[in-house]
Parts: structure tokens; sequence; C-alpha cells
């Protein structure tokens, strides 16, 4: 005799893989003391949960960005980029070099959620949404697909917990950038929840659970945007042929 459906094992289930990731995080900030060794130990963790929970397509990792016309970032802790039409560039073990227009999300991996790691953030953010980003059209068998215009980079934070009293509330509100080149889309602190503003406004979810909604939703999103469009790999090529 078949069982009645429930929802409750699943819910369970994930709350249990939230559960691993935070003895993860909590272990790393006691057993490390070298703060850079800790941070890396922590972007670790939240690279291999979100290539756990998107599809393959999505490729997750740590790296530089850069753009046809030489701009580059500041090493971004976790990059979303496709991983099926745009190859990384200039590997070398975990260093890599992520041309802007196969960016889909960034992220800053931090302890702790607090006004200067939400303005950090902010400012990686915007750095990365300010290069340049090339289009071309595509030849299929049925036609041409025009250029089409870059997707919208989202941008958010991930830590283990968000340093003030009140969690992810007023204090929080207050200091989250949600307009402009530096606004913070999304962000997961599991001790105490997460947040995204995909909606349009500024949702927030409880600790239970927070992370697979925060994942979920996140891959939601990303669905959304669709794929990133045809890079122009000339204008890449152009740079060589700039020094002739």
């Amino acid at each position: 005799m078949t069982a009645p459906a429930t929802t409750d094992w699943l819910r369970d289930a994930f709350v249990d893989v939230q559960s691993e990731l935070e003895i993860r995080l909590r272990r790393a900030s006691r057993s490390i003391a070298h703060t850079g060794t800790q941070g890396a130990v922590n972007e670790d963790h939240w690279i291999e949960t979100l290539r756990s929970y998107l599809p393959g397509r999505y490729q997750v990792a740590t790296g530089i960005v850069i753009d046809s016309l030489g701009a580059r970032s500041e090493q971004i802790d976790v990059v979303v980029f496709d991983n099926h039409f745009t190859p990384t560039l200039l590997d070398q073990q975990k260093h890599r070099y992520i041309p802007a227009e196969a960016v889909y999300a960034v992220f800053e991996s931090k302890p702790h959620i607090d006004k200067t790691y939400l303005d950090y953030a902010s400012k990686k953010a915007a750095s990365v949404r300010r290069m340049h980003r090339t289009s071309i059209a595509i030849t299929h068998a049925g036609g041409r697909h025009d250029p089409r215009p870059p997707i919208p980079i989202v941008a958010g934070i991930l830590a283990q917990r968000a340093d003030w009293s009140d969690g992810l509330g007023a204090t929080f509100e207050r200091n989250l950038q949600t307009i402009g080149e530096g606004a913070l889309d999304c962000g997961c602190a599991p001790e105490h929840g997460a947040f995204d503003t995909f909606d349009g406004a500024l949702r927030k979810v409880s600790s239970e659970g927070g992370l697979v909604t925060f994942l979920f939703r996140l891959l939601a999103r990303l669905q959304s945007v669709g794929t990133v469009p045809a890079i122009d790999w000339a204008a890449y090529a152009r740079i060589l042929e700039d020094r002739h």
C-alpha cells in the first residue's frame, strides 16, 4: 500500500543539508586561526554547495573577471559562469580569468555579514557589472539569431551568520544596497536566514531551510535570464593584434 504523500521528509532532508554546511563553516571559524586560510576554506564550502545544486551548464569557481578592453576585477570569491560556450582563460591551478560575457553571478564569501562586508561586496559587484561585454550574432540551421543584450549579473554575499543582534533585521536592511551597479540581489547566512530582491522587493526567509530556499530561488533567477549571449572572440584576438 502506498504511503500518503507528504513533504515532511523532503523538508527534513533540506534542513539536514543546511546543518551540514553550518557545521563545516563553524568548524573552519573555530579551528583555523589564519584568516586567509579560513576564508579560502569557507569559499570552498560555498563553491561545493553551489556546484551540488546548480545544473552542469553553470560552472562555479573563484576567479578574476576580465573583459576585451583589458579591464580586470579583483579576485572574486565565488563566480557562477557559463560552462558550455565560454572557456576560462590562462588557468593555473585554482587561478582563473573569466570573460565578463560568461558571468551569471558573483558572490563574496565572508565570515559574517556586517556593514563593512556589505559595502565591500557591493564594490566588487559594481566593478564586474561595469565591464565591457561583447555579443555577436549566431548562425544556426534555421537562420540567424541577432546579437543579444548582456544579461543582468546577479550579485550577493555568503556568510555563516549576520553580525547584528537582530540578524537580518532592520539594521541589515538599512545597510543593504539594493539599487545601482553595487546592488546586492541576494545572500545567505545559514544561522540567520537568507534574502533576495528577485521579485522587486526585499524578501527574507528564516534560518530553518534558509539555505535551500536561497539555492532554489537563485536557480530560478538564473533560469529566468536564459543563456549568456555569444561572446565575440575576435575582440579578444585584437588584444594580440594591437601589439604589432
